[in-house]
């Protein structure tokens, strides 16, 4: 049995449901209360993804607010991947995306000098006041270099693990056409200093 590690960045303004959507990813349920994330919080999850390969993924959700982005350098460190998230209800949510992008392909950046794959997430599509369109989002996400965008609610556990799952398989699409993935530098398996720490080792990729 072999054992990736990835470290996946969520990454989007603040509110928009970053931290629920890791707690429902990692532990399957919905939390209802609001705890606005200082920094950077730290969540891990484990795969079964094969007979022969599982994979553990380090969740490392950033904080949203203005004053933290001087502090995405070093959060963003050895990531393999990134969940770029909005709020549908919300259109500056929307639109900070591109910064968010932008910010992510600045710092960081594959062994082999590429982008690291992002996917966009449309998230609370269960409320009937979006002001987001599908045609806008998909327009983004194409012009932006996403994988792909997929509506998700944390709140009803729409595409949470299907959007995770597809994130992953890119990821390591992208590593089987390259080197090995060697094992990762140790600050990047550890938990940031005054960050929170979930886990759950889980089987199935959803």
């Amino acid at each position: 049995m072999t054992e990736q590690l990835l470290k996946i960045l969520i990454v989007g303004d603040g509110c928009v449901g970053k931290s629920s959507f890791v707690h429902r990813y990692v532990s399957g349920q919905f939390n209802r209360s609001y705890k606005m994330t200082v920094g950077v919080d730290f969540s891990v999850k484990v795969l079964q993804w094969s007979d022969r390969e599982k994979v553990r993924i380090h969740l490392w959700d950033i904080a949203g607010q203005e004053h933290f982005i001087s502090m995405t350098r070093i959060y963003y460190k050895d990531a393999l991947g990134c969940v770029v998230m909005f709020d549908v209800a919300n259109e500056s949510s929307f639109l900070s995306c591109r910064h968010w992008k932008q910010d992510l392909d600045n710092k960081v950046m594959l062994p082999n000098g590429d982008s690291i794959p992002c996917i966009l997430l449309a998230n609370k599509c269960d409320l009937a006041q979006r002001v987001v369109s599908a045609d806008s989002i998909d327009k983004f996400s194409r012009a932006n270099g996403f994988i792909t965008w997929m509506e998700t609610s944390v709140k009803e556990n729409t595409n949470i693990g299907e959007a995770m799952r597809r994130l992953v398989q890119h990821i390591l699409s992208i590593h089987s056409s390259l080197n090995p993935l060697d094992p990762r530098p140790e600050e990047s398996a550890t938990a940031p200093p005054g960050s929170e720490v979930n886990s759950n080792a889980a089987g199935g990729c959803c």
